[in-house]
């Protein structure tokens, strides 16, 4: 088919413009429709061709005839082109959301080839029951590592019940350095779902989406809900994920030099007083043994010789401290 539409670019087209017919209709999605186009019947060597053309695609060759009378009908499951008296007519049966497009006839006369109508047919589908997108806001910044939870709530009318069945949640990312849309999660189940306070027949749905952040995840995130044939899109949700700068690392290395500086300082000085005490305490620890001795041989009622070695041992301690002291 795509052959037969590339032979007939390949001819002369004339008078494009002047008898061209370019009209428009919307119908419902399973009705029916029917495109006319007329038959010159006089013409006996002209052909006439149904094309569509949908945004996205190849053109389609939908069928074609004679221009004098020709029982053969071009069928496919759903469309069909045949002749009628003095037209040349396109039924479509059962339509489809998929069907809108831009729909031509043509005439092709030996080597002249001529537009005879152009007609664009719009299918309508359900009107979804989605009537607000709400995306919660970020409360503060983000550091890499940590969680976070994008929440969607999508508001819907119970009483249009025209789509009936689950609709499909995406989640989209833009990045902050203007690269294209990424789908990063699907979900077609809701967290939550109750009928709000001040409308009955509103009902309220939660989706949610967690994960652990990265510097790479900065930028804004999208909830769009597919339903009836539409995608609709809430208000979006910015991140702002800060790094850590080489700045905040000097900083850092500068502040843990101070504290082992100040901790090995401490340290020191607790060894130098620990030495310092127990100096002064072995000055003096002949004259407290001594002492000590004394006081106990006496209350526990020693003999004579016993207290009489101690007491000279302090004694000499004693002598020996002022001699010392005098020279």
């Amino acid at each position: 088919m795509l052959i037969v539409f590339y032979m007939l670019l390949g001819f002369r087209a004339g008078r494009c413009t002047d008898y061209v017919f370019f009209g428009t209709k919307t119908i419902g999605v399973g009705e029916n429709v029917t495109l006319t186009c007329a038959r010159p019947t006089s013409e006996y060597e002209a052909t006439l061709y149904w094309i569509r053309i949908v945004s996205g695609s190849w053109p389609e060759f939908l069928g074609g005839t004679f221009a004098f009378d020709y029982d053969g009908v071009n069928t496919t499951p759903h469309i069909t082109a045949k002749q009628e008296p003095g037209t040349f007519i396109l039924e479509i049966s059962q339509t489809r959301l998929s069907d809108t497009g831009l729909y031509y006839c043509i005439k092709v006369d030996q080597l002249n080839m001529e537009f005879l109508n152009a007609t664009f047919l719009k299918i309508k589908g359900p009107e979804p029951a989605i009537t607000d997108i709400i995306q919660m806001t970020q409360s503060g910044p983000l550091h890499p590592g940590n969680p976070v939870t994008l929440q969607c709530s999508v508001l819907s009318n119970t009483e249009n019940n025209a789509c009936p069945g689950n609709d499909s949640v995406f989640w989209f990312s833009t990045r902050s350095d203007n690269s294209h849309p990424n789908l990063i999660y699907a979900d077609g189940n809701s967290d939550e779902c109750e009928r709000t306070p001040e409308a009955s027949s509103t009902k309220k749905c939660v989706y949610s989406f967690s994960k652990n952040v990265s510097s790479s995840d900065a930028g804004s995130y999208y909830c769009a809900v597919a339903t009836c044939g539409h995608i609709i899109f809430g208000n979006g949700i910015k991140l702002d994920v800060k790094g850590f700068n080489m700045w905040d690392l000097q900083k850092a290395n500068t502040v843990l030099f101070l504290l082992c500086a100040a901790l090995a300082t401490s340290l020191i000085v607790i060894a130098f007083l620990i030495y310092t005490i127990k100096k002064k305490t072995s000055s003096c620890w002949c004259g407290s043994k001594s002492y000590t001795h004394i006081s106990i041989s006496i209350s526990f009622g020693a003999n004579y010789n016993h207290v009489e070695s101690i007491f000279h041992s302090k004694f000499l301690c004693l002598s020996n401290r002022w001699h010392t002291r005098e020279w």
